[in-house]
């Protein structure tokens, strides 16, 4: 099944940002907290999950390191997206990416993204 990751489910707006990181936290991981706006504006209605990522790097200096982690919580959207509910996500990163091989962070964020998202769904 093709998933693809469209312009129409990210957040781009810092206004958009701003109101989920103000709203309410719906899960928290090692790593990771997911933000969510309390309320959806009547003009998001319609529309499908969307995603927000906030990788500071003050907790990942690397710029290999702050891409891998958006890349690997985006794939793990794009596969589970059809099955959340249609609402604004932001998944920020918390504390200190741990100083690992690119492919034990990559299998480390990917379970913590896949819990995260599971937590939101029910």
């Amino acid at each position: 099944m093709r998933t693809p990751f469209p312009a129409t489910t990210r957040l781009t707006r810092p206004s958009e940002f701003v109101s989920a990181l103000k709203g309410r936290r719906i899960a928290r991981g090692a790593l990771f907290v997911v933000n969510t706006p309390r309320t959806r504006s009547t003009s998001e209605a319609g529309s499908s999950a969307r995603l927000g990522l906030i990788i500071p790097k003050r907790f990942a200096s690397r710029a290999v390191t702050r891409n891998t982690i958006k890349r690997v919580i985006r794939e793990s959207f794009r596969h589970l997206r059809h099955q959340l509910p249609a609402r604004d996500y932001v998944f920020r990163l918390h504390s200190k990416a741990p100083e690992v091989s690119l492919t034990q962070l990559k299998k480390q964020v990917r379970l913590e993204a896949d819990e995260l998202f599971k937590r939101v769904q029910q």
